[in-house]
């Protein structure tokens, strides 16, 4: 039996995906019979505007004996030979089993931080048959989600619990996008796992995947439950405080300032916000360099207003998902690149504060994007010689952290963030009101340009003009943008060499977003993986 891959085939927004193999037997020009059977690989929505919308797909079909192709296909169709590929299981590499030297078990490699870099780092290693030890400074997420919620709706922080610390980090509370530029073969993988874990099938296809954050939650409970199978200990509000190094190798860990935890390979992945652990790494002489980041304002629509300038007269379709943008600008002599980031169709703002004093922005989204208003990160590339001199690696931190400050301060000091309407922040003519937004725990009206370095905001004002233009309404009155949009990415990298150690410390594997190496579900996933093949790979050369 053959087996091709075919793509090109649409849908209109009414026609039902069972009608697929009777357009795929109508372009292939064969009949229906011909077609034994018809999986969905890939599907994407066509929305150019003034073009009615439709869905296109790739497809890969088994043909029978009575399907046999013409010479000539229709324009824009293409069929390619098609060879089964399974997701490639990165456990695969190295030796089996649990190592040993000299007749004693080595102790377990500890995994630091379990956002999408530690869960599967540590669930690479642990499916290796490997001693595994979790150690994630928050709490679960049935605790968390409380703590998250009580600081949502009364203000109340704790700073042990909370939107950015805890069980399956900062992305526990986002839209849970999927989409990763990377071409790496393990994507599939990750994918795969998080439907086993339970997230919807449709993320194997779809070219915009996302999970939503409340089929998040779920999934990496589950994930944990894999993960104490396979048996990997975790260890909830367990947050490393010091690290032991001896003639620069890793030696130990310190947890709460009391226990220490032998450990000869130890992976970091912190995420982007641990600044405390980063000043101890600093303390402890372990290479790090500042990098490169973003910042900004988190903008605000009418979902309804976005879906009628993306998709047009067809825009209240029932059979169309909430429309999504992204927009880039330049700004000429100001020499700086605008862009949105982050956008959640049918989402909330919500303020995801970790420690008393701070605020700052972050967009989330549930799996049916349903709600009432779209968001987007709008922010400008900040250069490192915009906050760090000459050694001093940590310096990004205090730069963004001086601003999340400032907006405290702007918001009343209660953690309200201080908003403007979109119009007034453009026209620098702020009047002091704001409408209804979803930001929580809620907003106060302030002028953002206070809160933000003259140069992104000079640079925002230029580049949204350019949106407006690009997406005409986009500048509206119904607009509003609330500040500050920090955490785009870390601001600091953690060194590491080509067999993914520390520079100048071995045994410490640093990846995901907090090292400066990834950044969103995927990406980070992905880097944890490849720390869990460098560490198994040291520990094959040990043997």
């Amino acid at each position: 039996m053959r087996v091709i891959r075919l793509s090109g085939l649409h849908l209109t927004l009414d026609e039902q995906e069972e009608c697929l193999m009777t357009k795929a037997a109508q372009v292939l020009g064969i009949p229906v019979d011909g077609i034994a059977s018809l999986t969905i690989i890939k599907k994407a929505l066509d929305a150019r505007r003034n073009k009615p919308p439709h869905f296109v797909y790739a497809v890969k079909i088994s043909l029978t004996d009575t399907g046999t192709l013409p010479e000539i296909l229709p324009e824009g169709i293409q069929v390619l030979m098609f060879h089964d590929e399974p997701a490639v299981d990165p456990s695969s590499v190295g030796s089996s089993g649990v190592p040993r030297q000299g007749g004693v078990e080595r102790p377990p490699v500890v995994v630091i931080g379990s956002g999408p870099a530690g869960l599967f780092a540590a669930y690479t290693l642990a499916i290796k048959g490997l001693s595994v030890l979790l150690l994630e400074r928050g709490r679960p997420i049935e605790k968390r989600v409380k703590d998250v919620r009580t600081f949502w709706e009364k203000g109340v922080l704790d700073p042990r619990s909370n939107v950015l610390f805890g069980e399956g980090g900062a992305g526990t509370f986002s839209d849970g996008k999927l989409t990763s530029r990377s071409k790496n073969p393990y994507s599939l993988w990750v994918k795969k796992i998080l439907v086993d874990m339970g997230a919807q099938e449709s993320i194997l296809a779809d070219a915009k995947p996302h999970i939503g954050t409340d089929s998040l939650r779920e999934v990496i409970i589950h994930l944990r439950g894999k993960l104490i199978e396979l048996g990997c200990a975790i260890q909830f509000e367990a947050r490393v405080t010091d690290f032991v190094i001896r003639q620069n190798e890793i030696a130990a860990v310190v947890v709460n300032d009391k226990q220490e935890i032998k450990a000869d390979e130890v992976i970091l992945a912190i995420g982007q916000s641990a600044d405390d652990t980063y000043g101890k790494l600093d303390e402890r002489g372990v290479k790090m360099e500042a990098k490169p980041f973003a910042m900004g304002l988190r903008v605000e629509h009418p979902q309804a207003l976005i879906n009628s300038i993306q998709y047009g007269r067809w825009s209240n379709h029932p059979h169309l998902p909430p429309a999504e943008y992204f927009v880039t600008a330049t700004t000429g002599g100001l020499n700086r690149s605008v862009y949105t980031f982050c956008m959640c169709p049918g989402g909330q703002v919500i303020g995801c504060s970790a420690l008393p004093g701070f605020v700052m922005t972050n967009g989330m989204s549930n799996s049916e994007r349903s709600g009432e208003f779209a968001n987007s990160a709008v922010v400008v590339n900040v250069r490192v010689e915009d906050f760090a001199a000459q050694g001093e690696p940590l310096s990004g931190l205090a730069f963004r952290s001086h601003w999340e400050r400032e907006a405290f301060l702007a918001g009343g000091g209660n953690y309200c963030a201080p908003a403007e309407r979109l119009s007034g922040f453009i026209e620098q003519k702020s009047s002091g009101v704001v409408g209804r937004t979803s930001f929580l725990p809620g907003v106060k009206a302030a002028f953002l340009a206070d809160v933000l370095p003259e140069f992104v905001s000079d640079a925002l004002r230029v580049g949204i003009k350019q949106f407006d233009k690009k997406m005409p309404g986009f500048i509206s009155e119904e607009a509003h943008v609330i500040g500050v949009e920090t955490r785009t990415s870390s601001p600091v990298r953690i060194c590491r060499g080509v067999d993914g150690q520390s520079e100048n410390v071995r045994g410490l594997y640093p990846c995901g977003e907090g090292a400066g190496y990834a950044g969103g579900i995927i990406s980070s996933a992905l880097d944890g993986i490849k720390a869990a093949q460098n560490v198994i790979a040291a520990i094959d050369g040990c043997q």
